[in-house]
């Protein structure tokens, strides 16, 4: 794909960072934890249904999300690809070329110190691209569906992360 055309340059949309713990203690541990790596305030989520098994009931705040936009998302995104060892798999991208990896625990993103108070924990990492004039879906004024040329395919994705990251893409 050629670059020389300005409205087909891809772009990180925003990157999302959630981390699952259930209720309690454990979540208020999770906010600090998610505030000190990314610099942002999290919001709480709710459960959307009972799952006894687990001891979460309808309405009660399990999770921690914050969503990074800008140099901060680059920022955060070098640090957690850095705690991947610069690989993804293949079998994360979805259709839309966004694409999504775990990070088993928090301490493996570099420059992070362990706090015996608050523990360790795992997060789930969302990077979304775009390309410029995808604001045509989600205005408000004369909303409209975006073409299938301003969509960021999976190839490009990939080729996106490659330059700007160095990340390598592992089949399977």
């Amino acid at each position: 794909m050629s670059n020389s055309n300005p409205m087909q340059k891809i772009m990180i949309d925003k990157v999302v960072v959630n981390i699952c713990v259930g209720p309690g203690e454990k979540l208020e541990k999770a906010v600090k934890v998610l505030e000190e790596l990314t610099g942002q305030k999290p919001c709480k989520r709710r459960a959307k249904k009972t799952i006894r098994e687990f001891g979460i009931r309808r309405g009660e705040e399990i999770a921690c999300i914050t969503t990074l936009r800008g140099d901060k998302a680059k920022e955060f995104l070098q640090r957690a690809l850095a705690a991947k060892g610069n690989t993804i798999k293949r079998e994360s991208f979805d259709k839309h070329g966004n694409v999504s990896f775990g990070i088993k625990e928090h301490l493996d993103i570099p420059g992070t110190k362990y706090d015996p108070n608050l523990g360790i924990f795992g997060m789930d990492v969302t990077i979304v691209f775009k390309k410029p004039g995808y604001r045509v879906a989600v205005r408000r004024r004369r909303r409209s569906k975006v073409g299938s040329a301003q969509r960021v395919k999976v190839e490009e994705a990939i080729e996106y992360l490659k330059s700007n990251f160095g990340v390598e893409i592992v089949e399977g």
